[in-house]
Parts: C-alpha cells; sequence; structure tokens
C-alpha cells in the first residue's frame, strides 16, 4: 500500500506537470565561436552516458535539447523524465538517476562569436 500523498501518487492523478521553457540568456567565460560551441555540445553528448543514467534518457534528452519547445516537451513527457529546473539543465529519470546538462547544449552564449556568412 502507497502513500497517498508522495508525489508519484498525484503525477499518476493527473497532476499537472510543469512545461519546459527556454534557458535564460547566458554568457560564456569567453567568447567562443559557433564552432567551438558545436564542439563542446558533441563532446559532451558523446560523454554523457558516463555521468551514469540510462542511454536512452540521454538520447531522449539530447533530442529534446535540439526541439523546439512544444516537440521537446513531448519527448520529455514520453521518455518519462522529471524536469526540476524547467530549462532542463536538471532532470531525473523514473528511477531516482539524475542528469545535469549545461546551458551550452540547451542555447547560445549572448557572446558567441558572429562569424562571416551567419
Amino acid at each position: 500500500m502507497g502513500c497517498i500523498g508522495s508525489s508519484q501518487a498525484r503525477n499518476e492523478g493527473g497532476a499537472r506537470r510543469e512545461k519546459i521553457k527556454k534557458p535564460k540568456p547566458w554568457a560564456h567565460t569567453e567568447p567562443i565561436t559557433r564552432a567551438q560551441l558545436m564542439n563542446m555540445r558533441e563532446e559532451f553528448w558523446d560523454t554523457s552516458p558516463h555521468y551514469g543514467g540510462q542511454r536512452e534518457i540521454w538520447d531522449a534528452l539530447r533530442a529534446a535539447a535540439e526541439a523546439e519547445l512544444t516537440l521537446a516537451q513531448t519527448i520529455i513527457d514520453s521518455a518519462g523524465v522529471i524536469v526540476q529546473g524547467r530549462d532542463l539543465t536538471l532532470c531525473w529519470d523514473e528511477r531516482g538517476a539524475k542528469y545535469e546538462l549545461p546551458r551550452y547544449v540547451l542555447s547560445e552564449p549572448t557572446n558567441l562569436i558572429r562569424e562571416q556568412g551567419q
């Protein structure tokens, strides 16, 4: 018999989940180019499974991070990801594993160097 007041019972009972939102503007410690940003993102996603958690959740988080908000919300909900930071910086899976996403995988910094032709 479970506790009627548990957060799991409330979520299964139809409680409203918070909608994800765009991250707040941020600046990198020093200006970087789009190519540098993309390299940082690739490196993070390539190594993310080594931080713990399930590969499927990391894949869902990557897909959500790279999608528009509406699709990202659908991906997060379908994967059963619990979002603590509404901007996806801090998430949990249903088994209690923690997933922390750096801001640079979620949005561009305000001091991104715009290269010719962009």
